[in-house]
């Protein structure tokens, strides 16, 4: 009986990936608040918008961004405290996925890798344009993935002509 689970150990394909690089390929801060002249304490309310993509860029070796668009408003007032947008990417070699598991793969565990990184990025900066540090929340990258499937798989169906 043993036999049997070692055996199907040894047909599994072995998923390796490896973090080859990780760098920001863009990145703005605007400080819209110190553009104004208005210094003080205001309350923020911070709406982060994420976006992921991932291309492949040789044998086993795929680039992986992940993308953030935060904007900052007092909430009293609505005015733009700050603007910052972070486009963060990684190149990942990955072996032993099937095929029809790699796209979620690309898109949910090489983000989860990358997102510690970001999230100090995020801090550092605001910290640095005179605001607290944005501890950005945990990002929940599978329901981002199934989110993006749901919406495409609802554009489809909207350009598919209806049958009589």
């Amino acid at each position: 009986m043993a036999e049997n689970g070692a055996d199907e150990a040894q047909q599994q394909p072995q998923i390796q990936m490896n973090i080859l690089n990780q760098f920001v390929r863009d990145m703005s801060f605007e400080n819209v608040m110190a553009q104004k002249g208005s210094s003080g304490e205001v309350q923020p309310d911070i709406n982060v918008q994420v976006n992921l993509d991932a291309r492949k860029r040789g044998d086993d070796v795929y680039e992986v961004i992940l993308k953030l668009s935060i904007e900052s408003k007092a909430k009293e007032a609505k005015d733009v405290l700050f603007l910052m947008e972070l486009d963060y990417a990684g190149l990942f070699r990955i072996a032993g996925v099937p095929e029809d598991q790699l796209h979620p793969f690309l898109l949910i565990e090489c983000p989860r890798m990358l997102f510690p990184f970001v999230r100090r990025i995020v801090s550092d900066v605001t910290r640095d344009g005179g605001y607290p540090p944005l501890n950005l929340d945990t990002i929940d990258f599978v329901k981002i993935y199934r989110q993006e499937l749901a919406r495409r798989q609802a554009a489809t169906a909207e350009e598919a002509p209806a049958e009589s």
